[in-house]
């Protein structure tokens, strides 16, 4: 039977499987408290895949009342930067979490992981190889016949001296990249291609970030990873899926140091979200070719991009949730992510007036000069928003797909000699259509009928069903609007077996750029980030990367419906 999800026991129910875990891990105890982290590589952004690592390791620390570390594995200085750890900061901070004082970088541990590498020489588990990295991947043997063994490296029986003679060497800069590595001794027919002997140093002449020139070989992210989360006291160590086969030599490195803390690596899925890609190399190939304007480009599942676009860090954090934490690959629906957000901004955006592509109406028997005021609710879902006064002028703005000359009857939007009522006004009724000399419609001929504010029906007068949004001629204000929509045309751009490059399914409209709007007066006074409803549009946010000297540019954040098809 079905647990009631507000019992104990439903909501034991509901518990993913690395709560049971560290349920379990506390009450035999194995660990006295829940420490984990956060362990990005300072050599590019976060995305939204990212996102949900990092609500998993801070998220869990503080349920149990714990610690997360932020940690840099900076541990391959060709691709590494400064720039990336403050951004990598900055988004942390943006989506709502901190890691205090418990900040650490790899660099941080590179001595005492030198010693460990010394350790492993010395106990027999280690050697330096002079073989280059293709020979040592072709001896390792074919990983789909894993029964069949490796071969042997010519050096793997170097004696003990020799051998920490030699990484002193490669330390010390004696030799050139690709010259030699340190590799562990394992087993060369383990099952797992990752046992047969890993590399565990390699030679780099970069300049490190942080550390300069001092160094001349860097750990593998092996060598680094479990040792760094026994150093810092870390209780679970989560990782993706792809990381799986890593925790057999994860537990063998602690299992053969002189450690005292081991911590536990714990696998859960990866993120996919249909419409786009969270890779960090296609997404580099996506800026690198100009195809995106850089990393904060809105179209971008990056945090920065997002941010851009007008996502909220509650919205994230709510997806997030919503997902949850398991084992099993799956895509998750773009629609997700997006109803997230329309919850969050749905009881606080005001309600604003825009139109996008307008067309001018000229209300016949309202004189020039005269207004009319008319009210409008600023939140339908927020009574303490209140309201404000629109002027109801002569010359208005509407949608130019919200007029047709000849319409059938299901078109309840405006049409020659056809009634319509403005948002928050009066019914207006069209008698004529002005054309420049090549045939486009450039004015409306109306009137209105004064009898139907506040949403009045005269007697006798048969209802009028459409609704359509305007903006006064002379009170609005002129604004760039940019109009997202889904970076690729199909759910599955890296798997559609049509013979593509996922690049040739980037949309085309994934950015529609909006010149000569018109918007109502109050949005002249946005702020850079605040998100606003466009009626009948979407959800907007000003632009926080434009100063305003070429005029107000506003990026819609989310339509106010998923109409996509769904991915398969």
């Amino acid at each position: 039977m079905k647990q009631d999800p507000n019992s104990e026991e439903g909501a034991a129910e509901r518990r993913h499987f690395i709560q049971l875990e560290i349920d379990a891990d506390l009450k035999e105890g194995r660990y006295s408290q829940v420490q984990t982290r956060f362990p990005p590589e300072p050599n590019g952004y976060p995305h939204i895949g990212h996102a949900k690592a990092i609500c998993a390791d801070f998220g869990l620390a503080k349920e149990y009342g714990g610690i997360c570390n932020l940690r840099f594995d900076d541990t391959n200085p060709s691709a590494e930067e400064d720039k990336f750890v403050l951004a990598i900061k900055e988004d942390i901070q943006w989506l709502g979490f901190d890691w205090g004082e418990n900040l650490y970088f790899a660099s941080d541990f590179f001595e005492q992981l030198y010693g460990f590498a010394q350790h492993l020489i010395r106990t027999g588990f280690a050697y330096v190889d002079h073989q280059d990295l293709e020979t040592i991947r072709a001896t390792r043997g074919n990983r789909s016949r894993p029964k069949d063994p490796g071969q042997d490296s010519p050096y793997r029986e170097r004696s003990v001296e020799e051998n920490l003679e030699l990484f002193a060497a490669m330390r010390n800069g004696d030799f050139e990249e690709g010259e030699c590595v340190l590799r562990a001794k394992i087993d060369m027919g383990a099952a797992n291609h990752l046992l047969r002997d890993p590399v565990l140093y390699r030679i780099q002449k970069a300049v490190h970030h942080r550390t300069g020139d001092a160094w001349k070989i860097y750990p593998t992210y092996d060598m680094a990873h479990g040792q760094c989360d026994a150093l810092e006291n870390v209780s679970h160590s989560l990782c993706s899926l792809e990381f799986e086969n890593h925790r057999p030599l994860y537990e063998w490195l602690l299992d053969h140091l002189p450690m005292e803390h081991k911590p536990r690596q714990i696998e859960f899925a990866r993120l996919n979200i249909s419409y786009t890609v969270l890779s960090k190399r296609f997404l580099k190939q996506l800026v690198e070719q100009g195809l995106v304007d850089g990393w904060d480009d809105p179209r971008l599942p990056t945090l920065r991009g997002m941010r851009r676009r007008g996502y909220t860090p509650q919205s994230i954090r709510n997806f997030c949730s919503r997902i949850g934490l398991a084992r099993t690959l799956s895509t998750v629906e773009l629609g997700w992510l997006e109803d997230e957000l329309r919850k969050d901004l749905n009881p606080v955006a005001l309600r604003r007036m825009a139109v996008l592509d307008p067309i001018k109406v000229v209300i016949e028997n309202l004189p020039e000069g005269e207004s009319i005021v008319c009210q409008a609710i600023n939140n339908p879902e927020d009574e303490n928003a209140g309201t404000r006064e629109l002027n109801l002028r002569r010359e208005i703005w509407i949608e130019r797909e919200d007029f047709r000359e000849e319409a059938n009857r299901k078109f309840f939007r405006l049409k020659t000699d056809g009634h319509v009522r403005l948002r928050y006004g009066y019914v207006i009724h069209c008698h004529g259509v002005v054309k420049d000399e090549d045939g486009q419609i450039i004015e409306l001929r109306c009137t209105y009928n004064p009898e139907t504010g506040d949403g009045k029906t005269p007697e006798g007068m048969k209802k009028v069903k459409g609704i359509i949004h305007w903006v006064s001629a002379e009170d609005s204000v002129p604004a760039t609007v940019h109009l997202y929509d889904t970076l690729f045309t199909t759910p599955n751009p890296m798997q559609d077996s049509d013979g593509k490059d996922f690049v040739e399914r980037l949309n085309p409209e994934a950015l529609v750029v909006k010149e000569n709007c018109q918007l109502e007066r109050a949005l002249g006074d946005a702020k850079a980030g605040q998100h606003f409803q466009f009626e009948r549009t979407g959800y907007f946010v000003l632009d926080p990367n434009h100063d305003g000297s070429n005029g107000m540019v506003f990026n819609r954040a989310v339509s106010l419906r998923d109409n996509r098809p769904k991915a398969k």
